[in-house]
């Protein structure tokens, strides 16, 4: 039978087996912390978090990497300005690497065309991100962050089962429905026996330029009434910034320094010390 992940509707003796269901990472490389970026729906901006904070977290003096599992709406390489093809040694697949260093393993730099359409099944798609997480040459990461795709499907399953996970960043936006958000990928974690590190709200306000006034342009946030209720901390609460929008769209993200962020990554590193 397959398995869904979930042990207390299952009647097999796996749990108590204790049955370690990870997959080798490359043999040449070491990843200390593998941290899963997450959104219970699309279009929270989870690709653009990602981008950011691990950024942050490499401007830090930290040795940081992505792995962009969202393999049917890939959008990493293109926030970084990284191309293909993707080279390959003895020691595996070789990762595009950013003018900071960050190190990115991306279907899209393995694509004839970046526009070129993924149509694969979910066993395909699974198999896609063991293979980046084994067969890439990853070197020496401290912090390795994993775009994932929005919902609680194949692909949460399969990093959360294949990788060593540490811990799990939340990303949604201040809606009346980001309660229910939160809470699908709070009850899959948990589900999952993953960490919960906390949870950042994009798009929380914007600045008004000339009065400084913040402007709840998506209502007024609940995230507070949530952390509270669901007892995760909240990492950041990040304005809509027209300029961070316009370096993504030069790829060079990793200009856009987001105070906010930066501080996300310090609260990151010290719960996972």
């Amino acid at each position: 039978m397959a398995c869904n992940g979930n042990c207390s509707s299952c009647s097999s003796k796996c749990s108590e087996e204790k049955k370690d269901m990870h997959i080798a990472c490359n043999e040449y490389s070491k990843v200390k912390k593998v941290i899963g970026v997450v959104s219970g729906k699309g279009g929270v901006g989870k690709s653009l978090v990602t981008s950011m904070l691990t950024t942050a977290m490499q401007v830090k003096g930290n040795a940081c990497a992505i792995l962009d599992a969202d393999i049917t709406g890939p959008s990493i390489p293109k926030a970084f300005g990284a191309k293909g093809p993707a080279m390959q040694n003895e020691m595996g697949l070789l990762p595009a690497e950013t003018k900071t260093g960050i190190k990115l393993m991306s279907i899209n730099l393995l694509l004839e065309k970046e526009d070129q359409p993924v149509i694969w099944r979910g066993p395909v798609i699974s198999g896609v991100i063991q293979q980046f997480w084994n067969e890439v040459f990853w070197g020496d990461v401290d912090y390795m962050f994993v775009d994932m795709p929005p919902g609680t499907g194949d692909v949460a399953l399969t990093v959360f089962q294949s990788l060593p996970v540490d811990g799990i960043v939340i990303v949604t936006t201040p809606q009346d429905l980001v309660t229910m958000i939160v809470k699908k990928a709070v009850n899959m974690a948990e589900m999952m026996n993953v960490p919960i590190l906390g949870i950042v709200e994009n798009m929380s306000y914007l600045e008004c330029p000339d009065c400084g006034k913040k402007i709840s342009v998506f209502g007024e946030s609940k995230i507070d009434e949530v952390s509270k209720e669901l007892n995760i901390p909240v990492l950041a609460k990040l304005p809509i910034r027209s300029e961070v929008a316009s370096l993504v769209d030069k790829g060079a993200v990793e200009l856009a320094e987001v105070k906010e962020l930066y501080d996300a990554a310090d609260k990151i590193k010290e719960m996972l010390k």
